[in-house]
């Protein structure tokens, strides 16, 4: 497994090595052990989640408060997403930036987006299935977003047809308006 450190400090990317032949392919998507030892914590994942969306869906930019911040090691297993964190630790010489990562089924790159992070993405193929690791459990008393098309933050999403956004993402708050993880 290679390990790749983007712009963005503690977040890393995963690329598997795959073994490929006429039957199909291999690789190992998880490594406990060798994840810790790259990110240099303990971890210990309680939930697994998976979506489905269609082209052009963006979902985001989502983060939970503390006690219930969310550590996330996320992936595309069907089709194409342009995954997105953005730093929300208040006293992070990174704040308010953001690192952006092309994951796919094709690529079978993995992000490791940890706690202090919001974090969103956008369907660029048909369809995509995106599934992710997550540090704490869902609680909804906690949950918070930022708006996806934030000035401040200026992410550049690549360009779709048609964004769909869900009501709540919609209507998130801006960047100056969050409530900030320290």
């Amino acid at each position: 497994m290679q390990v790749i450190q983007t712009v963005m400090p503690d977040v890393f990317i995963f690329e598997p090595k795959v073994f490929g032949d006429d039957r199909g392919f291999f690789f190992e998507s998880f490594n406990h052990k060798f994840f810790e030892e790259v990110i240099g914590k303990n971890v210990n994942f309680v939930q697994d989640n998976h979506s489905k969306s269609s082209k052009g869906v963006l979902r985001g930019l989502h983060y939970q408060l503390e006690p219930y911040a969310q550590g996330k090691l996320v992936r595309c297993i069907a089709g194409e997403v342009f995954d997105v964190a953005v730093d929300i630790r208040a006293s992070s010489p990174s704040y308010g930036q953001w690192v952006g990562v092309n994951l796919s089924a094709d690529n079978k790159r993995q992000l490791w987006i940890p706690e202090g992070f919001a974090h969103g993405f956008i369907v660029l193929s048909e369809v995509a299935e995106f599934v992710y690791k997550t540090t704490n459990y869902y609680h909804p008393e906690s949950e918070c977003g930022i708006i996806w098309d934030d000035k401040t933050i200026n992410i550049n999403w690549p360009e779709v047809d048609k964004i769909v956004l869900s009501d709540k993402d919609r209507n998130q708050p801006a960047f100056s308006c969050i409530k900030k993880y320290l």
